[in-house]
């Protein structure tokens, strides 16, 4: 998936500038609980929220979003069945209950899924929300001119592989049942354990009926959360939320709703994003980005000002840099090379280039070090901080490669700070020591996506990165590593082509655990199991870091997405 400040995922391992969503014990900044600048620190309600970003909020209708956990903006006005637990850290990575009672009741081998929606629950013109607008909300999300969100209710609902939406398709979906207001009852077409965390994507929003108005829907969704749109300009680059009067606190308990009004300035330059929260006058004091991260130029001005420091809110988010493999393309056909190449990497160097040790953790697993995703450490080809050139040399060796060799990396030349130029010359330098000769191949951003992204024209060594679309090792593993995910006649993500039955079994098993918990540490196993492949050489975790204006209070960071949650924010 994209990071926090974008809303789209399977383009993830795309290079996107860094600001979404990784790090060991994933915590929210020091002055997370409630702090601002000063005078009376406690939160309360009233007053204006400026949102200053970069990328517009396109396509603001639930059928179109690919979020993780719902988004930030879109949580605003969206609610869903379950959501995530807006709480600092670790704590904000659990799901908990939205619209419904609880986070869901699976038969006993969790194919089917029962949910409840609570009393008392009104859109944005005092209607009631009912379980057939949650239906209706999703099969509209299968029509091909609302499409763009997350993929798994086509590939887990039964049926629902070809299903073409209800403009279409006047039928519905067969596998959601409805039977009575509030009651919905989802049938799999596998054991899903994690269907509560995918039950938070905006397609599970309720939308009436008689409401929908296709693909002019986005311009004023009907609101189920505490904020409704007043505005909509140059599809998301302006939008203006003000109070939903029928949201009650009585029925969402996730929501603070402080500030009366919401407004979200975008298509701004990220340079310009920064200066004006670091100024902090006007209107900008109370003002926050949910896009942009402080880069390293911009940190170090920062850590050297006390009252800047303290308003910066730190955060990580599941997401992997890594090196890929294709072991089809000769000599990574060879695991003693991928290993020699997993041995001369010097962390160090790369996390330099990413920025330095504020902005990038160095990595030796696939998975993000934070508990939900199962992390298990492990260091199965250990470098040290610098690399083992020697041991690499060793393994070229016995490779057949006594004298070295030379290879191509191909990364892209977008400065992201994470599958650019700097970070490949970091690689290139270090196993230049172990004797490995690397000649640079730098693509433009969207070719360099389309390139790594087919089977067909997939290099052989190349920079990528991977983001969760919730906080467990399900969709941060399968998508990577899953055989049956590989894509020859489209965009494919599993880049080391592996499809190993052991795997893909552990993957099934996996899946059908509802203890969340028992789920997470056998995540974590299989990630140790495939790194034995070398199939990847994992870099570094991003770690990021946003400013927010003087008359913030209320700052919450949790690990799902790693950035500032703005539905806890006050502004006095």
């Amino acid at each position: 998936m994209r990071p926090p400040s974008l809303t789209t995922r399977r383009v993830a391992a795309v290079s996107v500038s860094l600001v979404l969503a990784a790090g060991a014990a994933a915590c929210g900044p020091e002055d997370n609980d409630a702090k601002s600048s000063g005078g009376d620190s406690t939160p309360h309600k009233g007053g204006t929220l400026t949102v200053l970003n970069s990328n517009p909020q396109q396509d603001f209708d639930p059928a179109r979003l690919y979020t993780s956990g719902g988004g930030n903006v879109p949580s605003l006005v969206f609610r869903t069945l379950t959501t995530r637990n807006r709480e600092n850290g670790a704590a904000g990575a659990k799901v908990v209950p939205d619209l419904a009672t609880d986070t869901g009741r699976p038969n006993k081998d969790a194919t089917v899924w029962t949910y409840t929606l609570k009393a008392g629950l009104k859109y944005e013109d005092g209607t009631a929300i009912t379980s057939a607008d949650i239906k209706y909300g999703i099969e509209r999300s299968f029509a091909p001119e609302l499409s763009g969100g997350a993929p798994y209710l086509r590939d887990w609902l039964v049926g629902a592989a070809n299903y073409q939406g209800p403009y279409k398709d006047k039928k519905g979906l067969a596998a959601i049942e409805t039977p009575d207001a509030r009651s919905i009852v989802f049938h799999l077409d596998k054991p899903e354990g994690e269907f509560p965390y995918l039950a938070t994507q905006t397609q599970f929003t309720p939308v009436p009926k008689a409401k929908d108005t296709g693909t002019k829907y986005e311009e004023h969704p009907v609101s189920s959360g505490p904020y409704k749109v007043v505005t909509n300009e140059n599809d998301g680059e302006h939008l203006v939320l003000e109070r939903n009067t029928y949201w009650s606190t009585s029925t969402d308990a996730e929501r603070k709703a402080y500030p009366d009004r919401i407004d979200v300035k975008s298509g701004l330059d990220s340079s310009v994003i920064n200066q004006r929260l670091s100024a902090s006058q006007g209107a900008d004091t109370a003002s926050v980005t949910t896009d942009t991260n402080l880069g390293p130029a911009e940190l170090a001005k920062v850590t050297g000002d006390k009252e800047l420091a303290a308003r910066v809110g730190t955060g990580h988010f599941g997401y992997t840099n890594y090196i890929a493999f294709n072991p089809t393309v000769k000599p990574f056909d060879n695991v003693k090379v991928r290993q020699a190449i997993s041995y001369a990497i010097d962390r160090s160097s790369v996390v330099n280039a990413a920025g330095g040790s504020a902005l990038a953790e160095s990595a030796t697993t696939f998975l993000p070090n934070q508990k939900s995703f199962g992390y298990e450490p492990y260091d199965l080809f250990p470098a040290g901080a610098t690399g083992n050139a020697a041991k690499a040399k060793e393994l070229l060796k016995e490779a057949g490669h006594p004298n070295g060799l030379t290879v191509t990396l191909t990364h892209s030349n977008a400065k992201d700070f994470e599958t650019s130029p700097e970070i490949a010359t970091a690689i290139q330098d270090a196993l230049k020591k172990a004797g490995i000769t690397v000649k640079l191949q730098g693509l433009e951003d969207n070719n360099y996506s389309d390139t790594i992204h087919s089977v067909k024209t997939e290099p052989g060594f190349f920079l990528a990165h991977w983001g969760a679309d919730w906080p467990s090792g399900g969709p941060f593993l399968a998508p990577i590593f899953d055989g049956r995910q590989i894509v020859r006649d489209g965009a494919n993500f599993n880049t080391g082509l592996l499809n190993d039955k052991s795997v893909n079994d552990e993957i099934d098993a996996i899946n059908k655990l509802t203890d969340l918990d028992a789920a997470a540490k056998r995540w974590g196993a299989l990630d140790k199991k495939i790194g034995e492949q070398a199939l990847t050489v994992p870099l570094f975790h991003p770690v990021y870091k946003r400013l927010y204006g003087k008359d913030i209070k209320n700052v919450v960071i949790s690990d799902w997405t790693g950035v500032l949650d703005i539905s806890q924010v006050a502004v006095k």
